[in-house]
């Protein structure tokens, strides 16, 4: 499955990327905001990430823009983006958001847009909710979940990032999501965008 938006492309990860992969998440500030992503990052992390299976239902993608004539470097990874099945407090299965942007990237709206990109495709999918967890010392991403639409649930963990080395409390924040019917095209808006996003079936 891929999904196109406005200046992204969002595709499979496939096993050559895991070069790509371990440069961006070796990076100590990335790899401290995520809270399963093992330290020191090494090859053999990469290589395993990069030859897992996807999940129809949790799909992950990487970051990419598009190959373009005047810029040979387009098609440059610049973050990974995907749905994860977790447990809540409740012990309910629930679908969580998680991303990151390798560094060079930041602060450039990317995981804005690429948030709302998967937020079109997760009703299609059946999810009629989202959560994401946010460590409560990383604003940034905060700002990056309230755009897209997410609000604090007033759920506040201590969470363990190997990178760290130490638990830290994170925020969770969700999303309700409008009931995708048969047969509507996959091409609407997502929640909070006013672009179209095209998606297309590996």
């Amino acid at each position: 499955m891929f999904i196109r938006s406005q200046n992204l492309f969002l595709r499979p990860v496939w096993a050559e990327d895991w070069a790509a992969i371990q440069a961006a998440v070796s990076d100590e500030a990335v790899a401290s905001n995520l809270p399963s992503v093992p330290w020191p990052y090494g090859e053999a992390e990469a290589r395993w990430f990069a030859s897992q299976a996807q999940n129809p239902y949790f799909p992950h993608f990487l970051i990419t823009q598009p190959y373009r004539a005047h810029d040979p470097g387009g098609a440059e990874v610049i973050g990974c983006i995907g749905l994860t099945e977790r447990t809540g407090p409740d012990g309910e299965a629930r679908a969580e958001l998680g991303y990151w942007i390798a560094r060079a990237h930041w602060h450039r709206g990317y995981a804005t847009e690429a948030g709302r990109a998967l937020l079109t495709l997760a009703p299609v999918l059946r999810h009629h909710q989202l959560v994401a967890n946010c460590f409560r010392d990383n604003p940034a991403s905060a700002r990056v979940l309230r755009k897209l639409g997410f609000r604090p649930t007033g759920e506040v963990t201590l969470v363990t990032s190997p990178a760290r080395g130490e638990p830290a409390a994170a925020a969770t924040f969700a999303i309700d999501l409008p009931l995708a019917n048969d047969g509507d095209d996959c091409g609407d808006s997502a929640p909070g965008d006013g672009g179209m996003v095209e998606l297309r079936a590996a």
